[in-house]
């Protein structure tokens, strides 16, 4: 009988995945998805990632444990772009009209470079998400990447040539 090893995980492990995952990008998404995560990890530092490479998005979630249910807000990439969604959108204060969608209770800001999540409005979205986290963030710590799906099939992460009539 053939023994097994059991699978150590370390801190590189996700990271090196994760970069992986936005490889699959054209540069210029890759570059701003990854721009885009620092601003959000700069913000919600005791937040844990928990990342998606999804059939139609790849999305890095952010929550306050290591349940998807707990997700405050999330960065979504596809082929055309990225974008900041909020879980809870439907019930933030949006007095700028940033978000968009129209569901019963997701919202989602475009993020056409990291310098959007800036912005005083988007600030203010990001800290009224925080704001009704349940649970609450911890105040102290530091968060963990998780990869949680991989999907097997997935649309392509990087646009083709657009057809001229």
């Amino acid at each position: 009988m053939k023994s097994v090893e059991p699978k150590t995980t370390t801190a590189a492990a996700p990271e090196k995945q994760l970069a992986g995952f936005i490889g699959k990008f054209a540069p210029a998404n890759a570059k701003l998805i990854r721009a885009c995560r620092a601003e959000i990890r700069r913000l919600l530092p005791t937040a844990n990632e928990l990342v998606y490479d999804n059939y139609n998005f790849f999305v890095i979630g952010y929550a306050t444990t290591e349940r998807a249910s707990t997700c405050i807000l999330s960065l979504a990439a596809a082929a055309n772009g990225v974008s900041l969604s909020f879980y809870h959108g439907a019930t933030l204060p949006d007095p700028e009209h940033r978000l968009l969608g129209n569901g019963k209770q997701n919202r989602f800001v475009r993020l056409p470079s990291a310098q959007t999540l800036r912005l005083p409005g988007v600030l203010a979205l990001i800290n009224a998400a925080i704001a009704q986290a349940e649970p609450p963030l911890p105040a102290r710590g530091e968060g963990h990447t998780l990869i949680k799906s991989i999907s097997a099939k997935q649309r392509p992460r990087r646009q083709g040539p657009v057809a001229v009539n």
